[in-house]
């Protein structure tokens, strides 16, 4: 899933070797935290979130089928 993650952002951003995403495991979860640079932050959000939450919206369908809860964070 981090590789999921990994590439829908470095697809969106103009800097995609400042993309960095921090995997933590949980037992039942999954937490996603990823950084990007600050001038490729609105793109990652969008207008309104509908980016990121597009982007948690598939990272979900794919944690379910590893029967886990994924969350992602835009830090």
């Amino acid at each position: 899933m981090k590789e999921l993650v990994e590439y829908m952002v470095k697809s969106l951003v103009e800097n995609p070797d400042q993309v960095e995403v921090r995997e933590i495991d949980g037992t039942r979860s999954v937490i996603f935290e990823v950084r990007v640079a600050e001038e490729d932050m609105g793109r990652v959000i969008g207008k309104g979130g509908r980016v990121a939450n597009a982007m948690r919206t598939l990272l979900r369908v794919a944690a379910i089928r590893q029967g886990k809860r994924a969350i992602l964070e835009i830090v």
